[in-house]
């Protein structure tokens, strides 16, 4: 489905409003993770008990004083008193010796991805910040257990994400569209009453309703990918609330669905290239030099368009592996195993590539899938006005294969063309003039979120400083670079911030 892959765990956005949100301070009904009903305007912290651990891990939790809460937020701020939804919440609490500094709330990425799972998950790469902070984090709305967008059962998220995108003919057309259609239908009949509601702009307003509830004067954030667009909206609607922020693989909010496709298109192309020079430096398993390993893998892609590859009863796509190549893409640490995935393919094995689309789309082991693919739609179509015309992503496609056959696509505005709830371009320009300073990180050679854009949203906010990150991979704050987590450090927890154009070569 790499019609909107170019963008899944980042979303564009859409920038910000002036007009006040409704005071976060306002008391609210919270709920703990065992479900009990407590006084309003606190949160009321109890055990977690839905969290779904890896596979790989011990069903039992290892770290027992982990809590989970429930809080909740009006689903339309213009009716602060009406119907509410319920924000699940995570705490990791701070485990250090040193004077404890607050609350330090994180949101990973999507829109779509669970900031309860993903906390709970990346506690081990955070122990630092956890020595002086409680380390929070949140289901945003339409995500998961926060009223998460649903748009089809089994089968239908099935055949949607496993669409090909090649060849770009216009039987491929018309069956994109048709899927396109259908899926957006399918969102508007499971969760038509919450899609006009998932923007940035409210999860921004929910967002301080948390700071407010954990009895924090200022926010401290860290925003990664699309939670950078989140932590720039968050710091246009509440300048003054906002304590230490890092706003890390940064989205700029102004660029049009064809900018940030061709952005990212050309991003991928570049990290892919990379990639194959990577692999046959010491013996590449696609192909003896990177000539041949790319004709390789093209070879491979037509020929699923033909005769996908069963695996077990599942057929492995043209649309399934690209989005596995994709997803690899992500870290450095992962290009040994996409090596091992298309050697595996070209060989007629696909269960390595089929786990990685999987992986990247939110497919559980038991066929039901997250909301990664299906909010991410959702907040990135209402977070803009823009309803590109078919001959406008027809357009986009053309000039996106153009850079790169095997990651060309039409991109999100396809999707959002038929989306059923009205967009909007209230964030379109940030602006945290009067906030604290906010320190952004750029990634050189991030496939998914193109430099370029880091020093536009730092110019954008005014209040700014840029770190360079000249590594590979999306993300550089847990990329382990020990420049950048030493810098990052300094300023989360000393309050110390960079040199303006500080520079960390690659790890």
């Amino acid at each position: 489905m790499r019609r909107v892959l170019a963008a899944a765990l980042l979303v564009t956005a859409a920038g910000c409003s002036t007009a006040p949100a409704e005071p976060a301070s306002r008391p609210t009904a919270t709920t703990t993770g065992a479900g009990t009903r407590t006084a309003a305007g606190t949160i009321s912290w109890g055990p977690c008990t839905d969290i779904k651990r890896p596979d790989s891990e011990p069903p039992a939790r290892q770290d027992t004083s982990v809590r989970c809460a429930k809080l909740a937020v009006p689903l339309d701020y213009a009716n602060p008193e009406g119907e509410k939804l319920e924000l699940a919440l995570i705490k990791l609490p701070a485990a250090g010796k040193g004077e404890k500094l607050g609350s330090m709330v994180f949101n990973f990425g999507g829109p779509g991805a669970s900031g309860v799972d993903t906390l709970d998950q990346a506690a081990k790469a955070l122990t630092t910040l956890r020595s002086r902070y409680d380390l929070i984090s949140f289901d945003p709305r339409g995500v998961e257990r926060s009223s998460g967008v649903r748009c089809g059962d089994t089968a239908q998220m099935d055949r949607f994400v496993s669409l090909d995108t090649l060849p770009p003919d216009e039987e491929t057309h018309r069956r994109t569209e048709a899927a396109n259609k259908e899926f957006a239908a399918l969102c508007q009949q499971h969760s038509g009453k919450i899609l006009p509601y998932v923007g940035t702009v409210n999860a921004a307003r929910d967002m301080d309703r948390l700071r407010a509830a954990l009895g924090e004067e200022k926010l401290n954030y860290v925003g990664m990918s699309y939670g950078t667009q989140l932590g720039a909206v968050y710091a246009t609607e509440f300048p003054k609330n906002v304590g230490r922020m890092l706003l890390d693989a940064p989205l700029d909010p102004t660029v049009t669905f064809q900018q940030r496709t061709l952005a990212q298109t050309r991003g991928f192309q570049k990290t892919y290239e990379s990639f194959l020079r990577s692999c046959v430096k010491g013996g590449c398993a696609i192909g003896k030099d990177v000539e041949d390993a790319n004709a390789n893998v093209t070879k491979l892609m037509n020929q699923l368009t033909v005769k996908p590859l069963a695996v077990g009863n599942r057929p492995l796509t043209q649309g399934l592996a690209g989005t596995g190549v994709a997803a690899a893409l992500y870290s450095e640490l992962t290009w040994p195993f996409l090596e091992q995935a298309l050697a595996d393919a070209l060989k007629g094995r696909g269960a390595a590539l089929m786990y990685l689309a999987d992986s990247y789309v939110g497919r559980r082991e038991d066929g039901t899938y997250t909301t990664q693919m299906t909010a991410f739609p959702a907040v990135t179509c209402v977070d803009t006005a823009e309803r590109p015309t078919e001959a406008e992503v027809r357009r986009t496609e053309a000039a996106a294969l153009k850079i790169s056959p095997l990651f060309g696509s039409e991109g999100s505005g396809g999707l959002c063309r038929f989306w059923p709830a009205k967009g909007s371009n209230e964030a379109k320009q940030v602006d945290a003039t009067g906030s604290a300073p906010i320190l952004v990180v750029g990634g050189k050679n991030d496939p998914a979120t193109p430099y370029q854009w880091a020093p536009r949203l730092t110019a954008q906010l005014k209040t700014a400083t840029l770190l360079t990150y000249q590594g590979e991979g999306h993300g550089a704050y847990l990329s382990g670079s020990k420049c950048v987590q030493g810098l990052v450090d300094a300023y989360l927890i000393n309050g110390k911030m960079p040199q303006q154009g500080a520079i960390c070569p690659a790890a």
